[in-house]
């Protein structure tokens, strides 16, 4: 986690540290100030040679050094720029002029494996970068033209590897960025990015082997808005230190669509091609003392597939799919949130996909939908982002947290004709592990409803998919379970877990 802190929020404010109108004369030299209180705030080392002339900071040979370790290895980053001229503008304002070309180099090397080391050039078409504000509370203003990063080279415990084999390129297109930044007991800071296009194109080719992977592809309307809290004495290696010392992020990410092609081919694996195209995205992420937010999803996805191990094409669609996490992080004796999502709506597959199991197309294609939301509350009784704290976690029998409350949100499956829907809460009793074998004893209930259900069953039955005998079974369990509702092959179920730790199914206990 902390390497990703690292060359997100250093290089994306070096590169193009992006307003507003001048509030105040500001100078180069405080200008040349905040940069370097930013990024010696944000672990790097700079060494560079600058030269102070009326109303311009000449800056030269500048490096940007951080190093980093965990428990997967230690490694190193250093962005290189030639030359960055800091020139005050007379309205207030201090433009920066930004070299056409960055160098980036970041060496790894992994507890087990392999030395790595790879170069990557940033070059900008028309940067300009003008900032404005009074000390301490700036505003960043960038745009380009375009924008590539593409890999220089690559070596692997020594030896080099040519384009022939690794290949990264990404090329941007009209970039604006505005970015407001203040200086207090933390470093606040606030962006808002757009880039029309992004072209990417990634390809790598094993020279002992035939595999090879290429994917190939365009984002469009790229839209970014976030906000931060940088500590300004923290150590950057240490997140739970981060999060301690008051850092926390919050980022929102959309695109307009996009689509890519990608190809594969392994010895072990076969081969394969495949071609996406969806009519947006949407990426929420946080990170703070309240926790771990990520949430993604795509809009309007179509893929189409064909692979060597499967004798025919395979294609879907689903009008959204998405995945949405929150997790605690830090220990706490109050309970704090947390909860999970799945998102899968309007799921179509094709005629040949149906085919493998329904030639005869007894079963409804309709779309499927599938959505599972819960929630709830729990305890961390331990910092688990603390090294220390983990390692001693690893060697004792401790319990990490407590389970406290779950709410089943929203419980969805619709799909070959039966419609499966639910919702329900639970509070658990962390005093009482026997009771359910070593799980904290639930109390509370879940309303679970089935539509078609029966008539699903007797279509299996027909397909020859499922006996008679287990069918009947199945029945026996929904009768069991459930009871009928209004509306033809409808069951609902009430199942409960009362504060004596007995099991109810619509009032009769089962357990």
């Amino acid at each position: 986690m902390s390497r990703i802190s690292h060359l997100f929020s250093g290089t994306a404010l070096t590169l193009c540290l992006p307003a507003t109108a001048a509030l105040a004369d500001l100078t180069a030299e405080e200008v040349w100030a905040d940069w370097q209180s930013y990024m010696s705030s944000a672990g790097y080392t700079i060494t560079a040679s600058e030269a102070v002339e009326a109303g311009s900071v000449s800056v030269s040979d500048m490096t940007l050094d951080v190093e980093f370790a965990d428990d997967t290895g230690a490694g190193a980053f250093k962005v290189v720029l030639e030359s960055i001229n800091f020139v005050e503008q007379g309205d207030g304002t201090v433009a920066i002029e930004l070299p056409s070309n960055t160098k980036m180099n970041m060496s790894f090397t992994p507890e087990t494996g392999e030395d790595v080391t790879v170069a990557v050039d940033f070059d900008q078409t028309a940067p300009s970068l003008v900032a404005s504000g009074d000390p301490g509370d700036l505003t960043y203003t960038y745009a380009a033209e375009a924008a590539r990063m593409a890999l220089q080279s690559l070596t692997i415990d020594g030896v080099s590897v040519g384009p022939e084999i690794a290949q990264v390129d990404v090329s941007m297109t009209d970039l604006a960025q505005v970015v407001q930044t203040s200086v207090g007991e933390v470093r606040k800071m606030s962006q808002d990015m757009s880039i029309a296009s992004v072209d990417y194109d990634f390809a790598f080719n094993d020279p002992e082997s035939d595999d090879n992977f290429q994917i190939k592809g365009v984002m469009n309307g790229l839209k970014l808005d976030g906000t931060g809290d940088l500590p300004i004495e923290t150590d950057v290696q240490d997140m739970n230190a981060m999060l301690n010392d008051g850092f926390q992020a919050q980022a929102s990410f959309t695109t307009t669509g996009g689509n890519y092609d990608m190809s594969f081919s392994s010895e072990e694996d076969g081969s394969g091609t495949a071609n996406a195209t969806s009519t947006g995205a949407e990426f929420d992420f946080s990170i703070g003392p309240d926790g771990l937010l990520y949430d993604v999803a795509q809009s309007g996805v179509d893929m189409n597939m064909l692979l060597t191990e499967l004798p025919l094409p395979l294609s879907f669609s689903a009008a959204e799919i998405g995945t949405r996490f929150l997790l605690p992080l830090q220990k706490s004796d109050d309970e704090q949130d947390f909860g999970m999502a799945v998102t899968l709506t309007d799921f179509s597959m094709s005629d040949a996909i149906w085919s493998l199991f329904d030639p005869t197309s007894q079963l409804p294609r309709n779309p499927a939908t599938l959505v599972v939301d819960l929630s709830g509350k729990a305890k961390v009784l331990f910092d688990f982002l603390d090294p220390d704290q983990a390692e001693a976690l690893e060697q004792s029998d401790t319990v990490p947290g407590e389970l406290n409350a779950l709410t089943v949100n929203k419980l969805e499956l619709d799909a070959v004709g039966a419609r499966l829907t639910g919702a329900g809460d639970f509070v658990f009793d962390n005093t009482d592990l026997t009771t359910f074998d070593g799980m904290p004893r639930p109390e509370g209930a879940v309303d679970l409803t089935l539509v078609g259900g029966n008539g699903l069953l007797d279509k299996l039955v027909g397909m020859g998919l499922l006996p008679e005998d287990q069918a009947m079974g199945a029945r026996m369990m929904m009768g069991l379970f459930a009871v009928p509702g209004e509306g033809e092959d409808t069951l609902n179920s009430k199942i409960e877990v009362n504060g004596e730790g007995h099991v109810l199914a619509n009032g009769q206990r089962i357990r």
